[in-house]
């Protein structure tokens, strides 16, 4: 059967989901994506996504590459998903793309946010359910200075779930970015941070360990110390995943059939 290779940009709102990945007795979006391109299809249709959202984390740029018979294109597949997904979900836009693409492995990078609230609001059953609230006071001067020290090439292991990468591997991430902003109307804080590649956990590891700096819990350097260490032993809870997005994944245009 001859196929087209296409790239989704997916949409997800990560609260009823128990993450990415499928799994038999529970609802993901990987599952809930699967099942209705099989369905369109009539056949299994795999579909494979950038990166692994955990349960409770959102999506506006989740990357999937898919392979479906060549009577499908980009656009009238991705109309007759929209059509047909669950109202939690939703395909931004669809490219077709070389044979070579693998939405994992062809990335270039990869980007994330974290949404922290720091107004009486943030308590509000409107944003509660996307982002984190916080009441402790921050300091900001000393987010940004950790933020800045997370740029570059580090070993961050001591910002990773142990056992979930394998023992070879450095746990080296390069990230292009990393940066605090202020929300519009005073509403809180926005983390961005965009790199190579993310461990498990990553982005929540460093969120709440800055937080804890920010809020005084913790020593201004910890974040220095913590990429030099080689355990996870004294890194701060999680950031609660359902302040988490992934924004966007980032392909050589020459993967992308013009």
């Amino acid at each position: 059967m001859t196929v087209r290779c296409v790239q989704l940009v997916l949409h997800y709102d990560g609260t009823k989901f128990a993450g990415w990945q499928r799994q038999p007795d529970q609802r993901t979006i990987q599952g809930e994506l699967e099942r209705v391109l099989s369905s369109l299809c009539d056949q299994p249709i795999a579909a494979l996504g950038a990166g692994r959202t955990d349960a409770g984390v959102h999506a506006r740029g989740q990357a999937v590459g898919v392979r479906v018979p060549v009577k499908w294109t980009a656009n009238t597949l991705r109309r007759s998903l929209n059509a047909l997904l669950p109202s939690d979900s939703w395909v931004a836009a669809a490219y077709e793309m070389r044979e070579e693409f693998h939405a994992r492995f062809s990335a270039v990078s990869r980007a994330y946010s974290y949404v922290v609230g720091t107004d009486e609001e943030a308590q509000s059953p409107f944003r509660r359910g996307t982002e984190w609230p916080v009441s402790r006071k921050l300091d900001r001067a000393m987010l940004d200075r950790a933020a800045a020290s997370i740029e570059g090439e580090h070993s961050f292991r001591a910002f990773a779930v142990r056992g979930t990468a394998p023992e070879d591997d450095d746990h080296r991430c390069r990230v292009l970015r990393a940066a605090w902003r202020d929300r519009p109307g005073g509403a809180g804080l926005l983390f961005e941070i965009e790199a190579n590649r993310f461990l498990h956990h990553m982005v929540r590891f460093l969120v709440g360990t800055m937080v804890a700096i920010a809020a005084r819990e913790r020593d201004a350097r910890d974040v220095t110390r913590l990429l030099e260490s080689d355990t996870n032993d004294e890194v701060s809870p999680p950031a609660p995943a359902h302040g988490l997005f992934l924004d966007r994944v980032l392909y050589p245009e020459a993967l992308y059939v013009h």
